[in-house]
């Protein structure tokens, strides 16, 4: 570990020789909660020690998990020294505690004091340090999508079942009252029929293939790379920023599928009750004259991205007795416009109810109940990024069996559903 991280990750004390000792005597140590808590999980009133791993911009939001009342923060994670260094400071103005920086996630998954993690990386790296962490008996908050390949996800899928993790994907507008709203008034249906459905995602431009640079200072650009393709380094491969940056890159994400579809195919999902099961064909942008990628359920429901006639939405629902239209920010329109103020009857399902993503994975990992989003979820929303993305990229329709999960009649296009791993970062389960 670098001079400076090692010197920052450790408590400052205030006197030195005998104070110092006395201060390091007094300070609490760290118990796993699966000490306090039953059979081998977290108990009701013990403290959740918890990492987080991959320290971008996303990250943010969810360091905040560690100013509750139940969270200890134990170790922050990152590849690059300045973000350790940044997030290091943010604990001690927050009077976090002391907190172990590293930038090995092995040395966070593998410390039998920690109980959960954050995985918060570049998406090609969501399910080797996942996996690796429910190996070890952690649960897991990861951001979407999931994973970057099909086969991925059903690894993800067996390791939350196989070790008992508490799962919960960043598709956190499952968590958002809007959106719930509009898929109960899809899955009661209040607009008749769904017939089609517009989901608005934007574009990037084409990654950009520069001149390599060299490597900057602190930056461990081999193990950012994982099991990803070696490539030589650019600023424009690793950049995290949201107008391109790495998403840009298939090998990295799954471009717009990956970065808006994961959010937005996963409220469709849930509204059309295909929580478990998915569409069985994608098209292309482009393909026999198509105006727009689609993709298309058995019962005959179309998926369209792109369309012009979004009304300004993220997600328009149309019915053959009305629709609704959803965004975020708590916007949400229905024709007739009564359906919006409607009430639930009796009759009616009432989804999972989660006012806040991350307090829901909190609230799970003392239950041991299912998260609104676990693995099993994100696989299913996962699987339709990847294969929107393979039909884009070869150019030609998909064919899709949603429950051999299987590229039907299209033998090269199948090869697609797994990547090969560079040496050392082979995925098992």
């Amino acid at each position: 570990m670098p001079e400076f991280l090692s010197r920052l990750s450790r408590r400052h004390f205030i006197g030195q020789g005998v104070a110092g000792i006395l201060a390091m005597g007094a300070a609490p140590s760290v118990v796993n909660a699966k000490v306090l808590g039953l059979n081998g999980r977290v108990g009701p009133n013990s403290q959740i020690n918890m990492g987080f791993i991959g320290l971008g911009g996303i990250m943010g939001g969810h360091f905040g998990l560690a100013s509750h009342r139940s969270v200890r923060a134990t170790h922050v994670c990152d590849v690059k020294e300045d973000c350790l260094h940044r997030y290091l400071k943010i604990a001690r103005t927050r009077k976090y505690g002391d907190i172990v920086a590293t930038s090995d996630y092995e040395e966070v998954v593998e410390d039998p004091s920690v109980d959960a993690v954050v995985v918060a990386t570049p998406d090609h790296w969501h399910a080797g340090i996942s996996i690796a962490a429910m190996r070890m008996g952690k649960d897991v908050y990861v951001e979407k999508p999931m994973t970057l390949t099909v086969e991925e996800g059903q690894m993800m899928v067996e390791a939350e079942f196989r070790y008992n993790s508490v799962v919960q994907v960043g598709s956190q507008q499952r968590s958002d009252s809007a959106f719930r709203r509009a898929a109960e008034i899809v899955r009661n249906g209040w607009i008749g029929e769904v017939v089609e459905v517009y989901a608005k995602l934007g574009s990037f431009k084409a990654p950009v293939l520069s001149p390599e640079e060299p490597v900057p200072a602190g930056f461990n650009y081999d193990k950012w790379l994982g099991p990803a393709p070696y490539e030589p380094y650019t600023s424009e491969r690793v950049l995290g920023n949201y107008g391109g940056g790495w998403r840009r890159f298939w090998d990295y994400g799954s471009r717009k599928n990956g970065d808006w579809g994961a959010h937005h195919y996963d409220i469709i999902q849930w509204a059309l009750n295909m929580d478990h099961s998915g569409p069985v064909s994608f098209v292309p942008k482009g393909y026999a004259g198509e105006p727009y990628a689609y993709y298309r359920y058995a019962n005959g429901v179309k998926v369209v991205r792109d369309h012009s006639d979004s009304k300004g939405f993220m997600i328009r629902f149309i019915g053959t007795e009305g629709e609704v239209c959803v965004s975020r920010g708590g916007k949400i329109k229905t024709t007739p416009a009564g359906l919006m103020s409607q009430p639930l009857r009796s009759v009616d399902q009432r989804l999972y109810r989660s006012r806040n993503h991350r307090a829901n994975w909190l609230d799970c990992i003392r239950s041991r109940k299912p998260t609104i989003c676990p693995a099993t979820i994100g696989h299913r929303t996962g699987t339709i990024c990847q294969l929107a993305g393979i039909a884009e990229r070869l150019g030609r329709p998909l064919n899709w069996d949603p429950s051999a999960e299987v590229i039907v009649g299209d033998e090269y296009a199948q090869r697609w559903l797994s990547r090969p791993q560079r040496s050392g970062y082979a995925l098992s389960v």
